[in-house]
């Protein structure tokens, strides 16, 4: 039994009444990976704006493995403590890593965040050393547009992220560097210049999907 576990901020946790990637990502496993699998975590809720807390069961389609490490609001340096723990309870075997946009906006700069990235890899690798992870860099959203320094953090925090998942590679526990399909576009892709709609869904999964069969031969093609 492979355990995929998903960690990530709000795009990744999604919030009520949406799929999310995670739910993509798991029919897309079922199409095309060929032995048993899962999606494991110690959360399973949706957020619920109203409620402003993630206390939704609200899934556009609730029939699958909910299971997640993902929180609305939280990032690198919300989960580098939590991953060991997590990684260790539910014995996941691949991160699938969507952090960074929360950190570079209101916690930290792009050289701190990728101290961040560093200290999650070693978390959870102390609970698995064999763990294997696939990190997605920050994609741009609507605030880029607007803010040219925060444009910038976020730019350089990517470069900082692809020498740190070089720097951390290793054979044993491989990291793998998921590249956002080209055509993500934020006016299409989201509701609100940030969180995937189902179209962003998808390409958020693709971008995973890709990674892991082009890197490691695992899965296909994402056909969405």
């Amino acid at each position: 039994m492979l355990r995929f576990m998903p960690v990530g901020d709000s795009m990744t946790i999604g919030s009520a009444g949406e799929h999310t990637w995670r739910y993509r990502m798991w029919r897309h496993l079922c199409e095309t990976y060929g032995g048993p699998f899962t999606l494991v975590g110690p959360r399973e809720t949706l957020y619920d704006k109203a409620a402003e807390e993630p206390v939704s069961y609200a899934y556009a389609e609730p029939d699958f493995p909910r299971r997640h490490l993902a929180g609305w609001g939280e990032g690198w340096l919300h989960m580098a403590p939590l991953i060991g723990g997590a990684v260790r309870e539910c014995r996941a075997d691949v991160l699938l890593v969507s952090l960074g946009l929360i950190d570079l906006g209101f916690y930290t700069n792009a050289e701190q965040t990728a101290q961040n990235v560093r200290a999650f890899v070693a978390g959870a690798r102390e609970a698995n050393p064999r763990i294997s992870v696939v990190v997605l860099p920050v994609i741009p959203n609507v605030r880029c547009a607007s803010d040219a320094p925060f444009a910038e953090q976020v730019a350089a925090f990517n470069e900082l992220l692809a020498k740190a998942v070089a720097d951390l590679d290793e054979p044993r526990s491989p990291l793998l560097p998921a590249t956002p399909p080209a055509s993500y576009d934020i006016h299409t892709d989201t509701y609100d210049g940030t969180h995937p709609n189902a179209s962003g869904e998808h390409k958020i999964a693709q971008a995973f999907a890709e990674a892991l069969y082009q890197g490691w031969g695992l899965g296909g093609d994402y056909e969405g």
